[in-house]
């Protein structure tokens, strides 16, 4: 059976915890709160004017202001909590350019072998190791974004070239190679990493 790489790639669950991002990531955060807050303030004003038309049984535009007004009052919310539940350490991916490489860490370029237990299937895999919320892919090296947080890259992070470690994973449990480790290039970073955005929090209601 295949295994989908959206699984296989997954973040984990959210928790406490410290998450590494590219500078601007923090203001950016405060911006798209203050966004709401306009946002919202511009829906009461849609729902007082719909209000004011008369019978509420029937009003379709005071529903409809009041449902957005409470999708974004959860948005706000859960944005909120993802600010105070998290830690947000900026760094420069200058810096991955020159890094040492003795062991695999955030910045770094890494191919890794994944063998399936059971089953023995093997994959080869090339990531750039990076910060929170990266996806990108680059069809002329192969390299994808790995993000520090997600389930593969927490169990190699600190490996050494040619060591070995059997891991359990979303998609099930492996023995995950480093074969190599190396700095990107500043060409392999402008292809890889792209605009930062929002977060994707979930808005589920109280």
């Amino acid at each position: 059976m295949s295994i989908s790489r959206k699984r296989f790639f997954s973040i984990a669950a959210p928790q406490d915890t410290t998450i590494y991002v590219r500078p601007g990531y923090n203001r950016m955060l405060a911006e798209e709160f203050e966004a709401l807050k306009v946002k919202r303030v511009g829906l009461v004003k849609d729902k007082v004017e719909a209000h004011s038309q008369g019978d509420l049984r029937e009003n379709f535009g005071f529903k409809a202001a009041k449902d957005a007004i409470r999708a974004v009052d959860r948005k706000m919310t859960a944005l909120d909590r993802f600010v105070a539940r998290n830690a947000f350490i900026e760094v420069d991916p200058a810096s991955w350019l020159t890094k040492p490489t003795d062991t695999l860490q955030l910045g770094h370029v890494t191919s890794i072998e994944k063998r399936d237990v059971p089953g023995n299937r093997k994959q080869v895999f090339t990531f750039l190791v990076t910060t929170h919320g990266e996806t990108a892919s680059d069809a002329d090296s192969g390299i994808e974004c790995l993000p520090h947080a997600s389930p593969l890259a927490a169990a190699v992070l600190g490996m050494a070239a040619q060591a070995s470690r059997k891991v359990t994973l979303p998609a099930g449990d492996a023995i995950l190679t480093v074969l190599s480790i190396r700095n990107p290039t500043q060409t392999e970073l402008d292809r890889l990493l792209t605009a930062i955005k929002p977060p994707q929090v979930d808005d589920e209601a109280e």
